[in-house]
């Protein structure tokens, strides 16, 4: 899939009136989008260091990462962001994506990042289970359920 943005959406994501260093919608999306391709990077390394992957399939991923990464920079260029720049600081808990070539999927790294964690929460599985109630004047008015579970293997 090719997104070529025009120039009307380009006022969409971005505040003209702001200069390009500032947050915007542009790079925010930017960077999720980046988080996902990293994340996916990461379980083809993994599945191709346990041989899960056949020759074709490990191609085809390899050429889908790299369009992916390129359609990126292509927006990044549209929308005047840096690359370098798509990330965000989560303060204590570190920064949304490692920095280049600090993590390894396996690998412990010296700075956490929520990559890391996603990505070994991916490989090992966790499920989450909650209720929800909110209520007004001792009235249960909303019950919210939550039964999720997270993993990169089929269950």
């Amino acid at each position: 899939m090719v997104c070529n943005p025009d120039e009307n959406s380009k006022d969409l994501l971005t505040n003209a009136s702001k200069p390009k260093n500032e947050a915007g919608l542009a790079p925010l999306l930017l960077t999720v989008l980046e988080l996902v391709r990293q994340l996916m990077e990461a379980q083809v390394i993994r599945r191709m260091e346990q041989e899960l992957l056949s020759e074709s399939e490990l191609e085809q991923s390899s050429e889908s990462l790299q369009k992916l990464e390129e359609q990126i920079l292509n927006l990044c260029q549209v929308f005047e962001i840096d690359p370098a720049e798509l990330n965000v600081n989560l303060g204590e808990f570190g920064t949304l994506l490692p920095s280049p070539g600090s993590y390894y999927p396996g690998e412990t790294s010296t700075q956490g990042s929520v990559l890391e964690l996603l990505d070994r929460l991916l490989n090992t599985g966790i499920v989450v289970d909650g209720e929800v109630d909110i209520g007004l004047a001792q009235l249960n008015l909303i019950h919210a359920k939550l039964r999720l579970v997270l993993t990169s293997k089929p269950i």
